[in-house]
């Protein structure tokens, strides 16, 4: 339908309709905008949110070692990977929706004024087209009575017989004259009426019908418009909706990775310390001069009843227990080196083979050293790499540089190296001092728990003892790695030359040991479950998938692999990181 033909008396109020389009083109403007500003202020409350709640730098190595905290940590990080999704929205409705819009506006108020003009310059056409209608018709009304009134002069004057021949002659003309005049004003009017209803039917049925199509498909295109942004609003939200559910299923795939079990066990693995449970506590018969000595191989000091004595009856020494000096303490020992032990645990700086540190974090602290300096190695031999390359172009094109600039640069960089590498070495060898340590017959070092390491530890500082072949150890004196001890092998002898050592080194020791040995020689120690799926690209590894499960032959020497073996009898070594290994002698704690 035509607003032309069917609304063609309407030329005001199509005129405020089309103005209200434009009113409603501002006010979905501001609309767009106040959604986008409550976008942004929603994304920016979710950021905030999450950095008041993300772990200092401090807390990270923690949160990382506990499912529940590493999950939660997971979550935020996928929280604000939604809130920027919401920035998103704000910003592609700014950059495409509300340009659009404010183009449209401008682009319908040109027009609508365009067609305001033109619908005024034909209305004023018309008119001007009427007031010349309406000015003939009243000249040929004046002509008219003028012509009639000479014609009654005329015929009075002819009947008048005082009146000479000359006057009604006189009169007679004046009459021709003023119905003369008549006349031509009749046509006049006549003419200009024709014209006049010509341009009247012209102004109702071409001019102003043209002027209101241009309005009504100017206010169709608007509305057209607005339902083409409308959805174009839907679809800038549809189309991040994949990645918001993305964002809740990593929400809910960490959730599933929460596991009290896991971080029971990462408890025990953190804060084990590795020494043996107390002894009973001795009966002090005060009718016999002596104490009864029931000092035993769980290596419960001799004097360690004094101790709880003190905490019992002695005053004094229930103050100097408070202190530290006594109590619980005393329970494990009363050696001077193993009160700094306990004393170092409390916040002293750690000794540099951590030998002040209990069985269990000892191990745990020389292996993180171990690998951060593997680290630290493999950076500078990147170094190194990158500036034998740059000084190979220096020597094939001396233009851009001067080779032998490199040569003092890459000398400091291999004496880092062999520094870094002799510090680890050091390090390794009081790793391999502290396995190395006897062990109860039938057991392989690689598969000792932390209790009968600590155990016998305590009993060999105790009883003042040393190992076969080897120099006397002074009592509460550390074992420290020296000169005199053999260099420890390298990260590729330790990976693939170290087991077979071993295995050379104690095969006609464990020939006659119970327990579970597979043809090499090698116990089973435990049984590991994959985490993740591993193909084999060394020689001696195993290729490994999701939830297998495997026996395990040898823990992980520090260099990050376990050796296990298969259910099809297929053995190697498999990175640590990647299984979850549950021993034996953990059951027996």
């Amino acid at each position: 339908m035509s607003w032309g033909t069917e609304l063609w008396d309407q030329y005001d109020t199509i005129a405020t309709h089309t103005q209200k389009g434009i009113d409603f083109c501002e006010r979905f403007t501001h609309f767009l905008k106040d959604r986008c500003s409550i976008e942004l202020k929603y994304a920016s409350e979710l950021k905030k949110l999450v950095k008041s709640y993300q772990p200092k730098k401090k807390e990270e190595e923690e949160y990382q070692q506990y499912s529940w905290a590493a999950r939660f940590w997971d979550v935020l990080k996928e929280l604000h990977d939604l809130a920027g999704q919401h920035e998103v929205i704000a910003e592609n409705t700014q950059g495409q929706v509300m340009k659009d819009v404010q183009s449209l506006i401008s682009e319908m108020k040109q027009q609508r004024r365009k067609d305001l003009q033109d619908g005024a310059k034909v209305q004023d056409q018309l008119k001007e087209s009427l007031a010349k209608l309406d000015k003939s018709r009243k000249n040929y009304e004046k002509a008219f009575k003028m012509a009639e009134k000479a014609t009654d002069d005329y015929r009075k004057a002819d009947a008048d017989i005082n009146l000479s021949r000359a006057e009604v002659e006189k009169t007679r003309n004046q009459m021709m004259i003023k119905n003369s005049q008549c006349d031509e004003s009749k046509n006049e009017y006549a003419a200009q009426l024709q014209q006049t209803n010509q341009h009247q039917r012209d102004h109702y049925t071409q001019q102003m019908p043209s002027v209101f199509q241009q309005m009504q498909s100017m206010e169709e295109n608007r509305i057209n418009k607005i339902k083409s942004m409308v959805k174009q609003i839907a679809d800038i939200e549809r189309s991040v909706i994949p990645i918001i559910n993305t964002c809740i299923d990593g929400m809910v795939k960490a959730s599933d990775g929460i596991s009290a079990e896991e971080d029971s066990k990462a408890v025990i693995d953190k804060y084990k310390s590795g020494f043996p449970i107390p002894a009973d506590i001795p009966f002090e018969d005060l009718s016999n001069s002596s104490v009864i000595d029931t000092s035993n191989a769980n290596g419960t000091p001799k004097n360690s009843l004094d101790n709880r004595k003190g905490t019992v009856s002695d005053k004094k020494k229930n103050r100097k227990d408070k202190k530290g000096g006594g109590g619980l303490f005393g329970i494990f020992t009363s050696s001077k080196a193993t009160i700094n032990k306990i004393i170092g645990l409390l916040g002293e700086e750690s000794k540099e083979d951590f030998s002040d540190l209990p069985p269990n974090q000892q191990r745990k602290a020389l292996n993180r050293k171990i690998d951060e300096f593997k680290k630290e190695i493999a950076r500078e031999t990147a170094e190194r790499e990158g500036m034998l390359k740059m000084k190979d172009v220096y020597v094939n094109n001396p233009a851009l540089g001067d080779p032998n600039a490199l040569e003092k640069k890459i000398e400091e960089n291999a004496q880092k190296i062999d520094s870094l590498q002799a510090e680890m070495r050091k390090y390794q060898g009081y790793l391999a001092n502290m396995d190395a340590k006897p062990s109860p017959v039938g057991q392989r070092r690689n598969s000792l728990s932390d209790d009968s390491i600590s155990q016998s530890s305590t009993n060999m500082e105790m009883s003042q003892t040393s190992l076969p072949g080897q120099p006397p150890v002074a009592a509460n004196e550390p074992e420290v790695y020296t000169d005199e001890w053999p260099e420890p092998p390298s990260d590729e002898e330790f990976e693939e030359e170290g087991a077979i050592d071993d295995e050379e080194d104690h095969v006609g020791e464990f020939e006659h040991a119970e327990g579970d040995f597979d043809e090499e020689g090698f116990p089973v120690i435990g049984t590991c479950r994959a985490l993740y799926i591993y193909e084999a690209g060394n020689e001696g590894s195993v290729a490994m998938t999701e939830g297998e499960e495997m026996f395990v032959l040898e823990q992980d020497q520090g260099d990050g692999w376990t050796r296990v073996r298969k259910h099809d009898n297929s053995e190697g070594f498999v990175p640590t990181s990647y299984i979850q290994c549950h021993f034996y002698d953990q059951d027996e704690v």
